[in-house]
């Protein structure tokens, strides 16, 4: 098993959402970027623990837990001409964006903010904390999970 962090602009899709779909799963679907692709297709598995990180929002941060309960296969959003995710270079044979299938396990009482993580000393190598980590997909170390996620569930 693997850790992973997942981007999210909380207005589009966040953790609640993700709770209200039908079996709480839902595609992560609309990763335009080749290496978040590239952790999609290749790295990410059935069964990564992910945390749902809320971005582009008041309260930035880390606000849940979800399960990879579907490894990478093509995003059909790539293929709709009526989606803000279609690419026209994209074929059913040559696809060039994948996404995974998660599952919402649980969202923390409050959002673990940004500000809070970059003050963590054991928390200096993920992507998130370094400069030009703008990553929508990164992973995490299994060491990084456990302080992050002892951090949220803390939280009063």
């Amino acid at each position: 098993m693997a850790f992973w962090l997942f981007k999210t602009e909380p207005d589009a899709f966040s953790i609640s959402d993700l709770a209200r779909r039908p079996q709480q799963t839902e595609p992560w679907d609309g990763v335009r970027n080749f290496q978040a692709r590239n952790f999609l297709r290749d790295g990410v598995q059935r069964g990564d623990k992910v945390f749902i990180y809320h971005s582009s929002c008041k309260s930035v941060g880390i606000a849940g837990v979800a399960e990879v309960v579907k490894e990478g296969y093509p995003d059909v959003s790539q293929f709709n001409p009526e989606s803000p995710y279609y690419d026209a270079r994209s074929t059913l044979e040559n696809p060039k964006w994948f996404c995974v299938d998660v599952k919402y396990v649980e969202a923390f009482d409050k959002v673990l903010p940004l500000a809070k993580i970059k003050a963590m000393p054991d928390i200096t190598e993920i992507a998130l904390v370094k400069k030009g980590g703008r990553l929508s997909i990164m992973p995490v170390t299994e060491q990084e999970w456990q302080h992050l996620y002892r951090a949220a569930t803390a939280q009063s």
